[in-house]
């Protein structure tokens, strides 16, 4: 009997020798394929591309953006702001060595991230600022005064 393997399923030779190895094989291309099927950004060299945590609250006088980048140092990380939209990006390195009586261990992970938010206020460019706390970005972009809301006064019709 041949084995004969469908595009996009196991064949029963890969679930007989290693059925988590196949298994892993198999996610790992159907990733690859929704990756490129939404025009998502890949990182160099195949490590994992992340996707940051960002809450946007707008106030009466400002954008804040803040994003979730927990282990990565603040050297990886690199913010631009261009034509309205906010571009988080960076990468995040990490690497662990143990060694001990019978065992050696040794880990490295890497990714790539980049997030885009789009603002939607007029911005005071040369006031944005950004700090790095912990693990958490926190950009504010101030507005620019003439886009500030002015509350209006409601008189009484009598």
């Amino acid at each position: 009997m041949t084995d004969v393997r469908l595009p996009g399923l196991l064949g029963r030779r890969e679930l007989a020798e290693d059925p988590f190895a196949a298994l892993r094989r198999e996610m790992d291309r159907l990733f690859e394929e929704v990756s490129r099927s939404f025009g998502l950004p890949r990182a160099a060299g195949g490590g994992a591309v992340l996707v940051p945590r960002v809450d946007v609250k707008e106030t009466e006088g400002a954008v804040v953006v803040q994003a979730e980048l927990p282990g990565v140092e603040l050297g990886d990380v690199e913010i631009e702001f261009a034509d309205g939209v906010l571009t988080i990006r960076g990468e995040k390195k990490q690497e662990r060595e143990e060694s001990e009586k019978g065992y050696y261990l040794m880990e490295r992970s890497y990714g790539s991230f980049l997030r885009r938010v789009p603002v939607p206020s007029e911005v005071d460019e040369e006031r944005i600022e950004a700090t790095f706390d912990k693990g958490v970005l926190t950009v504010t972009l101030p507005k620019k005064p003439e886009v500030r809301p002015k509350r209006i006064a409601i008189k009484s019709g009598s």
